[in-house]
């Protein structure tokens, strides 16, 4: 139930943003989580009851690596966020947080294994299910953010809808999502949590994999499957990697650890983004390159695409050739950013299947799951 609510929020959120959108402003994407997040900090306040706090834990409270850390984790996540649309090291700002997050990074990671009491305990790595564990976090991230990133991309910028239209799409998965949730529950009593995500990634791949077979007509249910298999596969991951992450540890350890774990999931997020922003870009240019090499006015099928092209605007426009000139470069660009698409969603496939191998590694958590998401 906890992977249930924890994943919806990324999967309906452009469901629910469209309708704000179109039906009110893109502000109500703001003030929508005002009253929301009053209730729940109410809540959690009065309700949630964990455990006792700890006074002498203030005692050599580690101000320093607090400081480091916000410095190296802020500063990548300027980097990996605004590099793509700066053309990396070439900008100025970037180039400075780079050197900031790289200088902070050896300093958070100097203090917190030298110091009595560190910010953050990063011995938890040591145990192997809990760095897969991670690992995986980090890939699933990179799928759970990355493909709810790139669809409403494509139906915006080559299909032209609007963000209604978007949301009603998107909404599949969220679906099939809720409905794969009693599975997902009965199946981790019954399968050997490793089975089940390799089953969950498998299908995540593969939804993935049947989203890169895009076209310029792509819309609701040519994008129904992929999206239906996705949503079937996001609790066949949650659940049993919460436990394989968590399960091998200690009692003591785990608040630490389930910080990082998620932190890492965040991280796959934030990393995946940039990557996909990256690619699209280069990729785009190089579609770009290739498709306008093939634009050559003495190939008999361009230049009967474009007198086609010229006779449609015969007397709509005072100059039919250069219009028709104009309606096939954007013809061009339209089919660029399909093969960049698909690009994209066939790295991010591979990234899936990929991590498919490190599978054998992994050990069966023993005794009852660990806490999952906080």
């Amino acid at each position: 139930m906890i992977g249930l609510v924890a994943t919806m929020a990324p999967t309906l959120g452009p469901t629910l943003g469209g309708w704000l959108t179109q039906s009110f402003s893109w502000h109500w994407l703001f003030l929508a989580n005002v009253l929301p997040g009053i209730a729940v900090t109410s809540l959690v306040w009065t309700l949630v009851d964990v455990d006792k706090p700890n006074p002498a834990l203030r005692k050599g409270f580690d101000f320093i690596g607090l400081g480091l850390m916000a410095a190296f984790l802020g500063s990548l996540e300027f980097v990996v966020e605004e590099g793509p649309r700066q053309d990396w090291f070439q900008d100025e700002y970037v180039a400075i947080f780079a050197v900031v997050a790289a200088v902070s990074a050896v300093g958070f990671f100097w203090r917190v294994l030298t110091y009595g009491n560190p910010i953050v305990e990063l011995r938890a790595f040591l145990d192997r299910n809990f760095a897969i564990g991670s690992l995986y976090s980090f890939i699933i991230g990179i799928g759970l953010y990355g493909a709810v990133y790139l669809q409403p991309l494509f139906l915006a910028r080559v299909r032209g809808l609007n963000s209604l239209q978007i949301g009603t799409i998107m909404f599949v998965t969220g679906a099939f999502q809720f409905l794969s949730a009693p599975i997902a529950g009965a199946l981790s009593k019954k399968l050997d949590l490793r089975v089940m995500l390799a089953m969950g990634l498998c299908l995540f791949g593969t939804g993935v994999w049947l989203n890169a077979h895009l076209t310029n007509q792509s819309g609701f249910w040519e994008l129904f499957l992929p999206q239906a298999v996705r949503g079937l596969s996001l609790m066949l991951c949650f659940i049993p990697v919460n436990t394989i992450a968590l399960g091998t540890l200690p009692p003591e350890q785990l608040k630490n650890a389930s910080g990082l774990y998620n932190l890492m999931r965040n991280l796959g997020g934030a990393i995946g983004l940039a990557a996909i922003n990256t690619v699209l870009l280069e990729r785009a240019s190089l579609h770009m390159n290739r498709l306008g090499d093939n634009l050559n006015l003495a190939r008999p099928l361009v230049q009967e695409t474009l007198d086609g092209l010229a006779t449609k605007f015969d007397g709509l426009v005072a100059d039919p050739q250069a219009a028709a000139m104009k309606t096939l470069a954007r013809m061009v660009e339209r089919e660029a950013m399909v093969l960049t698409f698909n690009d994209c969603l066939l790295l991010m496939a591979g990234v899936f299947f990929a991590g498919l191998l490190l599978m054998p590694l992994v050990r069966r958590p023993g005794g009852k799951p660990a806490a999952a998401d906080h």
